[in-house]
C-alpha cells in the first residue's frame, strides 16, 4: 500500500506541475484562457494572481517529489512529513475550492481526489 500511495501522491504532484505550467506560464493563451472561461482582458488582469498561485502548486509538487525521495532512500520519517504536507495542502485546497465555488466542482475533484487517494494509502500502507 505504501508504493501505492507514493504512486498516487506522484501522480497528484504531476497534476499540479501541470497546474502551475497552466497559472504561471501559460495563463494568458487562449487554450488556457478557455480551460478557465476567461476573456483575454480577465486573463491580463489577473496574470500577477495566476503567476503566484501556480508557484503554491509548484512548490506542493515539489514537497510531494522530495518526500518520495526520502522515503525511496531510507529515511521514511522525513519522506511520509513531506508527503503527507503536500498531499494534504493539496486535498485541503481542493476542499476550499468545492466549498467555496461549487460550480468548479469538477476542477476540485481533479485536484483533490489523486492526492486525497494517496494520504489514505500511505496511512493504511504505514499502519499495516
Amino acid at each position: 500500500m505504501v508504493v501505492a500511495g507514493l504512486i498516487f501522491a506522484g501522480v497528484a504532484a504531476l497534476v499540479h506541475v501541470y497546474i502551475f505550467v497552466m497559472e504561471s506560464v501559460a495563463w494568458t493563451t487562449p487554450r488556457v484562457r478557455a480551460t478557465f472561461g476567461m476573456s483575454e482582458e480577465e486573463a491580463r488582469a489577473t496574470k500577477p494572481m495566476a503567476f503566484n498561485q501556480g508557484f503554491y502548486n509548484l512548490f506542493l509538487a515539489i514537497a510531494v517529489f522530495a518526500g518520495i525521495v526520502f522515503f525511496s532512500v531510507g529515511a521514511p520519517v522525513v519522506g511520509a512529513t513531506l508527503v503527507f504536507v503536500g498531499v494534504g495542502s493539496m486535498a485541503a485546497a481542493a476542499l476550499v475550492l468545492l466549498l467555496s465555488s461549487p460550480d468548479k466542482r469538477g476542477a476540485a475533484l481533479t485536484q483533490g481526489v489523486i492526492p486525497a487517494v494517496a494520504a489514505i494509502l500511505l496511512v493504511i500502507g504505514l499502519v499495516l
